[in-house]
């Protein structure tokens, strides 16, 4: 099946109810096999309800609810939403006699109409709102608005098929954190996404339990933000289980996050429990630091040879590195020499230039473009974004392939599974056959169709609002083919690492007679900063491979020693 492709924008003012219609329709073609009586009949019941009723329906499912008051649901297209509402109460998809809890009422209602509602509860009119409710918490019981408010004078109602809607949504999606807007602003034109076919493999759930998983997985994260007993998320988290990569994905780093903030509240045994069942990368080098706090130095070294011998990612390396001489003194094994702060290679890469202080605030990065840029010699301040879009346009068709498990719905700026482990092994014959165009120079117009042919399409790698005609094509010019390939190589080593951690700036120096010209990349350093360690590894594989890098440490004229 290919995925409905979002209309233009519609001229009338019942957008929003004919995008909620469309994915509806789509779902249920979609997803008709996974869909239980609750979501099927809310399906059917809502096609047959009147246009104003169903209008007003979506309003309150795409604002903050479940409660409502009618007086807050004034639409011209919809009319008299009390008239509006009588089918959906009594549906039961409305209600108006469900307890509702006090913090609930404050929801609701300004300050001074909670003084009038709550006069008898001898509150000071010079607190604060949230004093108020501080000051009534435990008192009271919900109850119906009705006997909260017994002079209201207009309808409250609490919408009954949130959870429902919820479950639609994210079968739609397959997250939670995108919403009905997404179509709203596709038909804007404020975003546009690439056109992916979508047949029934790639739905993001093959069953009921899948989904089921999900939300089971998405309540305890919100119990480990709302700061749940970890002791209990560990047992919950230890029975999700599922046939599927990218459900365990997602219950592996919410498992991560929960021996994050384990270690952060030093309870460091459930932190080391958290990080042995997540395969999340970044868990294993966080279980040694655990360990370590534990003083089990010998587990933490046992892991840690492990980590060394099987390193996971160039990080994982780099941070076991870091840590051994100190594992090994703490397990009285000798004096292993500390390492020192920069790799000989990258400490070569270091230089340092005196700039004027300038009149007003500005980033040091710009500073120094700006002191630096010349006609002749143009200096850009690029950071991720060039080398990330150099690639992202080259290999366009293996990024957005219609792979299982890739693509759920037509509103994805990139696939669900990038920063999966066999992201690229996935995808490797794709990848192959882009990155063969460097060898035989078709890279350039190819890279250069696609910038214009894809020009505002959202993608994970492409950065549109940087990437400018002129920068464009100083890169291709100035940047040899086989040093794209080398950058290329490293970044889809570790994709989820490697994107980030580019220097700040590019020098260009084109050669306009021969057609050619060099380029060098700049990581510029404020005084007393220092280097990230996805920079180092940025340089010094750069260092490595002949690519033309440096580190720039500037300082402002009168402070410190120029050079």
């Amino acid at each position: 099946m290919t995925a409905p492709q979002p209309a233009a924008f519609p001229p009338h003012r019942l957008y929003y109810l004919h995008n909620f219609q469309r994915a509806l329709n789509w779902l249920g073609q979609r997803y008709g096999d996974l869909l239980g009586e609750e979501e099927a009949g809310f399906l059917a019941g809502f096609a047959l309800l009147p246009e104003p009723t169903q209008a007003l329906l979506v309003r309150m499912v795409m604002r903050k609810g479940p409660w409502f008051r009618a007086s807050k649901l004034v639409y011209a297209e919809i009319g008299d939403s009390a008239q509006a509402a009588v089918p959906l109460l009594q549906m039961g998809w409305l209600s108006t006699s469900e307890p509702m809890a006090l913090g609930e009422l404050f929801g609701l209602h300004t300050k001074s109409e909670l003084l009038d509602i709550l006069k008898g509860a001898g509150l000071a009119a010079t607190l604060r709102k949230a004093d108020m409710l501080a000051a009534l918490d435990g008192q009271t019981d919900p109850q119906p608005y009705a006997a909260w408010h017994p002079q209201a004078t207009e309808p409250v109602w609490r919408v009954m098929v949130g959870e429902v809607c919820e479950r639609l949504r994210l079968m739609f999606f397959g997250n939670l954190h995108q919403d009905w807007s997404e179509f709203v602003l596709s038909d804007l034109g404020i975003f546009r996404y690439e056109a992916v076919a979508l047949d029934a493999a790639s739905r993001a759930f093959q069953s009921r339990a899948d989904v089921d998983l999900y939300l089971a997985i998405s309540t305890s994260r919100q119990a480990l933000d709302a700061g749940g007993d970890a002791g209990a998320l560990l047992q919950s988290l230890g029975q999700l289980e599922s046939p599927h990569r990218w459900l365990n994905q997602r219950r592996a780093k919410l498992l991560l996050r929960l021996g994050q903030a384990c270690e952060r509240a030093q309870d460091w045994e459930n932190a080391a429990q958290a990080y042995t069942a997540s395969a999340y990368p970044g868990a294993r080098h966080r279980h040694i630091r655990v360990l370590e706090r534990m003083q089990c130095f010998g587990q933490a070294l046992d892991l840690a040879a492990q980590a060394q011998t099987e390193p996971e990612s160039e990080e994982e390396s780099q941070r076991v590195a870091r840590m051994l001489p100190r594992l090994r003194r703490n397990a009285g094994l000798g004096g292993a020499p500390r390492q020192a702060a920069l790799a000989p290679a990258v400490a070569a890469l270091c230089s340092e230039v005196v700039l004027a202080r300038p009149a007003q605030p500005v980033a040091v990065e710009y500073a120094l473009r700006d002191h630096w840029h010349r006609v002749e010699a143009p200096v850009f301040y690029v950071e991720n974004a060039l080398i990330n879009s150099l690639f992202g346009l080259l290999c366009w068709p293996a990024i957005f392939a219609p792979l299982p498990g890739a693509f759920f719905h037509p509103f994805q700026s990139g696939p669900a599974d990038l920063g999966a482990p066999d992201f690229v092994a996935r995808r490797q014959p794709l990848f192959d056959a882009c990155l063969a165009e460097l060898q035989d120079g078709r890279y350039r117009s190819t890279i250069r169709g696609r910038f214009a042919g894809k020009a505002g399409t959202q993608s994970p790698f492409v950065f549109w609002g940087t990437l400018s005609d002129v920068l464009l094509e100083l890169a291709l010019d100035c940047i040899p083919a086989a040093h794209l390939q080398r950058l290329f190589d490293r970044l889809l080593r570790d994709v989820k690492a490697n994107r980030t951690g580019f220097p700040d700036l590019v020098r260009f120096w084109p050669d306009r007679a021969e057609g050619a010209g060099r380029y060098e990349l700049v990581e510029v350093k404020a005084p007393g900063d220092k280097l990230q360690d996805n920079q180092i590894r940025w340089l010094d594989y750069c260092a490595a491979h002949g690519i033309p890098a440096r580190v720039c440490h500037v300082q402002w004229q009168g402070i410190g020693e120029g050079a």
